[in-house]
């Protein structure tokens, strides 16, 4: 399908990236502190194109995730023609717009064709994101051995990019506007539940950036793991959260309570098994339950706004707060780990579960 598609190629640049990251730093003779500094205009450059495409998006669903898909492959492009530290930073500004954008008329996008479909499509098209990441990585890895340069293996994802959104005319999306907001009450009410919703997204996706930042560093360094071994534990917990969505998809639908204390008891004991386990074993399986316990939550948590709120404002207003998630976990991460040390700072991510708890405590039935 054309919706999963998309978030596969998406995630393919993304699994190749943080592949291409050190031969990046060796081709431009950057340091690791300026490298560090250019990957945080990926973010400045999403949240304002985040909140643009919303509010544009909205009732061009469509048109909106063919033209967010096409400057995507245009931005990964671009990033392969920079050969100096000032350009990477402005190729990697646009190419955090291009990929916020994306990130939101994908989600208006799914939750349209599900609305009008009746069909359930957030858990894959999501679960497609992570299984492709751990496909891509390795992949561009094999690529460098045999000689492909940084250049190369980005100008190879830029057009698979412009080929996957040659795919979206075919979506069975209806052509009309999308239903207004409608009074000024209404819309502070949507952006209310927005705020509440994205921040709980927002706690699971703190941990998903941990565990993709600092998991090979916790298992070389604290668990005396090889290389190799270490850089398995993004892997394992991807696929953990791919195996999550795509029973969360086949399985009956589960209630949306049922999915916050799951994520909320599994993803703490998970994230502390991880950080305080002693040895690889321990940390390997608590990096799994994170993965099996978070991953359906946030695509069901989409799917709940695209059905309640066929104005889209919801499904843009949890996607750009929960965000905030990636931009604050290095930062939250670094911070803890300073005065606790990383297995401590890690297994501190648990309290991020407890939220999930209370709101699994405290709504009734099978509300949001």
């Amino acid at each position: 399908m054309p919706l999963i598609a998309v978030s596969a190629v998406w995630a393919v640049f993304w699994g190749s990236w943080a592949a291409l990251l050190p031969a990046v730093k060796q081709e431009l003779g950057v340091s690791a502190a300026q490298l560090g500094t250019a990957l945080s205009a990926v973010p400045v450059g999403a949240l304002p194109a985040m909140a643009l495409t919303g509010r544009l998006a909205r009732g061009r669903e469509r048109h909106a995730l063919m033209a967010t898909t096409v400057l995507f492959g245009l931005a990964v492009a671009a990033l392969a023609a920079v050969t100096a530290y000032w350009p990477l930073v402005a190729g990697l500004l646009l190419l955090g717009a291009a990929s916020g954008a994306l990130d939101v008329a994908l989600n208006l996008t799914t939750g349209r064709v599900e609305r009008e479909s009746g069909r359930r499509l957030f858990q894959a098209v999501h679960a497609a994101f992570p299984l492709a990441v751990i496909v891509a990585a390795p992949l561009t890895g094999l690529a460098r051995s045999l000689g492909m340069d940084v250049r190369a293996v980005l100008l190879v994802i830029a057009v698979l990019v412009a080929a996957t959104s040659l795919s979206l005319p075919a979506l069975p999306v209806g052509g009309g506007r999308a239903a207004p907001s409608g009074d000024h009450h209404a819309g502070r009410r949507l952006w209310g539940v927005a705020l509440l919703l994205g921040t709980l997204a927002g706690c699971v996706l703190v941990i998903e950036n941990a565990v993709e930042q600092w998991s090979v560093l916790l298992l070389e360094e604290h668990r005396a793991a090889t290389p190799l071994m270490a850089s398995l534990a993004p892997s394992v917990y991807m696929a953990a959260l791919t195996a999550g969505r795509i029973a969360a998809q086949t399985l009956p639908p589960v209630p949306l309570r049922a999915l916050y204390l799951v994520a909320g008891v599994g993803g703490a004991a998970g994230i502390g098994l991880a950080g305080l386990g002693d040895g690889v074993p321990l940390s390997m399986a608590g990096f799994a339950l994170t993965g099996l316990a978070l991953g359906p939550l946030v695509p069901a948590l989409l799917s709940r706004s695209a059905a309640d709120d066929p104005t889209g404002t919801l499904v843009w207003g949890v996607s750009m707060v929960s965000y905030a998630g990636f931009v604050v976990s290095p930062l939250l991460v670094a911070g803890l780990t300073g005065p606790f040390g990383l297995p401590v700072a890690l297994a501190a991510l648990g309290l991020l579960g407890l939220p999930l708890i209370v709101r699994f405590v405290i709504i009734k039935g099978d509300s949001a």
